[in-house]
């Protein structure tokens, strides 16, 4: 239910669930300061537009928001998330797999893991477990 008593729908569900996910993961990577957090919020807007254009989609959204987030951030601040299995050479980000799939989870193509379902990185990183 949401505050006026109404039933949260499947989509809102999605996007409330993509938000906590990609955040816990900022968290973990210590990097949730309030302009970063900023980017969860337009990505969920965004994604909100395209999963009510194709509400099968809805599965797919958390992968989708961590994209967004990873590509914004990028843009402005450099990659994230840092592998944290590669102990050596050089810095590199953790890719989403599937990219338009269900169960997106980040995955290090350097050594060829998966590294942990996005929501979990605290865990792979030495953090408690959620």
């Amino acid at each position: 239910m949401d505050h006026s008593g109404q039933p949260v729908s499947p989509l809102e569900q999605a996007l409330h669930a993509a938000r906590a996910l990609v955040l816990a993961d900022l968290i973990a990577g210590e990097v949730a300061e309030a302009d970063v957090v900023s980017l969860i919020e337009d990505a969920v807007v965004e994604r909100r537009w395209w999963v009510e254009q194709w509400p099968e989609g809805a599965g797919y959204v958390v992968g989708l928001v961590a994209q967004d987030v990873q590509d914004a951030l990028l843009e402005r601040y450099g990659r994230w998330p840092l592998c944290p299995v590669c102990g050596q050479g050089d810095p590199h980000a953790l890719d989403v797999e599937p990219e338009l799939g269900p169960d997106p989870h980040w995955v290090c193509h350097k050594a060829g893991v998966r590294v942990a379902s996005v929501g979990s990185l605290g865990t792979a990183m030495g953090g408690p477990s959620t």
